[in-house]
């Protein structure tokens, strides 16, 4: 799994969407775009794309579309449209975009997947290179979320760490 930490300036949503799958496609990657307000680090995105594999390999994925179910996960949510909201929009985004190899594509190698973050960079939305996961707004985290205060209080571990719990509660929710 590669992460591109990046700004987006979007005119057009759908089109962006359809170039990302249209990246993917060439280059054998699943790619999805997260607006990186919404990522506790990059563990929580690895575990997503962990969970979501494994309900696609047990038949149990709510969406038929990979990128989806990896949302999905990522935001601890069933509903996709609630977890669209993790998800980019039209305007300026700090975003990560989540590149990773397709299971059980022909095209697995390090090379392709290097192919693929070189043709998003190459893409009209991209606005360049940032960190972008460097700090987080324990604030939106929490809201988005729903980590309480006593929650926090509860316990020694990170707002990342609960919020990987969240991705995780995701199975046990179904």
């Amino acid at each position: 799994m590669d992460l591109l930490e990046c700004r987006l300036d979007i005119n057009d949503l759908d089109s962006f969407v359809a170039d990302l799958t249209a990246i993917g496609e060439r280059h054998g990657a699943t790619l999805q775009t997260v607006d990186a307000r919404y990522v506790a680090d990059r563990r929580h995105l690895e575990r997503a794309v962990e969970l979501a594999d494994r309900a696609i390999e047990r038949g149990e994925n709510v969406a038929r579309d990979r990128a989806v179910e990896i949302l999905l996960y990522a935001a601890g949510r069933r509903q996709i449209d609630r977890a669209l909201e993790m998800g980019v929009g039209e305007g300026e985004n700090r975003a990560v975009v989540l590149i990773d190899a397709t299971p059980h594509s022909d095209s697995k190698n390090g090379s392709d997947l290097d192919a693929a973050r070189a043709a998003v960079t190459e893409l009209e939305a991209f606005a360049g290179t940032e960190p972008t996961l460097d700090q987080q707004d324990e604030d939106v985290l929490r809201t988005f979320f729903d980590i309480t205060d006593a929650e926090r209080a509860a316990t020694d571990a990170s707002l990342a760490a609960l919020v990987r719990e969240r991705v995780a509660l995701l199975d046990v929710e179904k």
